[in-house]
């Protein structure tokens, strides 16, 4: 008896360190979403807000920002393994993505981009920028893949990742259903007001141009019919050189454009040299890709942006 005690005992644990990254049906009392960002924690926290036994947490730390170079660690695995759902926003954001897949069996992902329309990545810039871009192809290669993966930053954009999100949800948790369904509801109509909000004070501003820190506000100027001319950096942290920015200053003084958007979460020296050579003023748009950790900041930081675009754009 002894021996086949034994024998057992060796076999669970050969078992259990062979497994890896496979899942298992976690005893626990609670269902667990795990979103991969700040904006997708928000929405995701809209949606499960009072549900009783589930919680959303956010795999990136807030700082993080953009996934642009996002590099998982043992502990964003054993987050990602013991979750319910994975929530993400898609379109090439987490590049991640396809080896999470491979790694970890039957994980349930969530992708809140499906069914939304995406713009080609660097779909607004000129041949000169796109030397830029070949030029420090090598140097920073920050490459999302073929399409812009800020889809958040639109209004309309949100509303449909927050749709697919209760959809994913509900699949993987039917007994709430109902109760997600009301959030949604709930949070979709607030986001509508938003998009009421945001239309009805741009609709009479009638200088349009303006240069972004980076690709993060393309879907936005689509959406409320902005002219974005340039992008100080086609990628956080693909600083300009002294030829780009010479590039952009004589653009900018070119077409007249008066505001020059940058980033809270990255740093405006290369705005400031652009704004001195020309007359255009640096102002502040903010992505939402960090902030509060509470359910209205993105709706928050959206009327923020709005007044900040009536200010430069009067």
């Amino acid at each position: 008896m002894k021996k086949i005690l034994a024998l057992l005992l060796t076999t669970t644990i050969a078992v259990s360190l062979l497994s890896g990254c496979i899942r298992t049906d976690y005893q626990k009392d609670k269902v667990k979403f795990l979103a991969s960002f700040y904006p997708i924690y928000i929405m995701a926290l809209n949606i499960v807000d009072g549900v009783e036994g589930v919680e959303v947490d956010c795999m990136a730390e807030v700082q993080v920002g953009c996934l642009h170079d996002f590099k998982l660690s043992t502990d964003n695995m054993r987050d990602i393994e013991k979750s319910d759902g994975f929530i993400i926003n898609g379109a090439g954001m987490e590049g991640f993505i396809e080896d999470i897949a491979n790694r970890v069996d039957g994980l349930h992902i969530i992708d809140s981009s499906t069914g939304i329309s995406l713009l080609a990545d660097g779909h607004h810039h000129d041949e000169d920028e796109d030397e830029h871009d070949h030029e420090h192809e090598d140097e920073h290669n920050h490459d999302h893949g073929e399409y812009n993966a800020h889809l958040w930053v639109s209004v309309a954009n949100c509303i449909k990742q927050v749709e697919n999100i209760t959809e994913g949800i509900i699949k993987i948790d039917p007994d709430h259903e109902k109760e997600y369904r009301k959030n949604s509801k709930e949070y979709i109509a607030k986001l509508t007001k938003l998009q009421n909000e945001m239309e009805s004070g741009l609709a009479n501003i009638s200088d349009r141009n303006i240069i972004t820190f980076h690709e993060a506000f393309d879907y936005f100027a689509e959406e409320f019919n902005l002219n974005i001319v340039s992008v100080i950096e086609r990628e956080p942290g693909s600083e300009p050189n002294a030829k780009d920015l010479a590039s952009i200053i004589d653009l900018t003084n070119e077409t007249g454009v008066k505001a020059l958007f940058v980033e809270p979460q990255y740093p405006n020296t290369s705005a400031d040299i652009i704004a001195a050579e020309t007359d255009a003023k640096v102002y502040t748009l903010d992505p939402g890709v960090s902030g509060d950790m509470n359910k209205d900041a993105y709706i928050t930081m959206m009327q923020e942006n709005l007044k900040v675009l009536q200010k430069a754009l009067a």
